[in-house]
Parts: structure tokens; C-alpha cells; sequence
């Protein structure tokens, strides 16, 4: 396969995962972090440091509106919930430094 046709499945399969992650709004950020170990907000950090690496400049707030598809603060106020106490022990255990 060539470079051009990989690049070009590889921003398909992203835009579909975020396209995924949109209509899914019921998975929470917690759920995807404790089962996953990333999360939305990590895929908008890794857009956003693709863009800067080459010379782009990108926002924190406008690489989650990419991912998130409206801003991140709407989101939050529509979809996301308290996290339970089992996901955030879920959580401190996953993530021990």
C-alpha cells in the first residue's frame, strides 16, 4: 500500500471514531479512560500536538470542538455525569504513579 492511500484510511478511520464518539454521548469520558486508558480529551491533545508539530497552531478549546463536535463546555453541561465512586477507584488504581 502506498503512503498517500494509508494516510488517506487512516483520517477515514479517525473520522470515523470520532463520528462514533459523537453518537455515543452515553459512554463517559471515565468509562472510556478506565477501559481504554484514553479518552476524548486525549484525542483532542493528540490532534492538537499533530497540528503543532507542523507549525499549526490549535487551541485546546477548538481541538475538542473537532473531536467533541460542539464545545466542550455544551457537551459537558448536555452529557457528562458525576462519576461514580467505583469509576473514579477504577480510575486511581489505572492510573498510580
Amino acid at each position: 500500500m502506498d503512503d498517500k492511500t494509508r494516510i488517506e484510511l487512516e483520517a477515514a478511520t479517525f473520522r470515523r471514531l470520532v463520528q462514533h464518539l459523537r453518537e455515543h454521548t452515553e459512554v463517559q469520558n471515565i468509562d472510556l479512560m478506565n477501559l481504554a486508558g484514553f479518552c476524548r480529551n486525549c484525542l483532542s491533545k493528540w490532534y492538537r500536538a499533530a497540528a503543532e508539530e507542523r507549525g499549526i497552531e490549535l487551541p485546546d478549546p477548538k481541538a475538542r470542538e473537532i473531536v467533541y463536535g460542539m464545545p466542550y463546555e455544551e457537551w459537558k453541561a448536555k452529557y457528562q455525569k458525576e462519576a461514580s465512586p467505583a469509576q473514579q477507584a477504577a480510575f486511581a488504581a489505572a492510573h498510580k504513579h
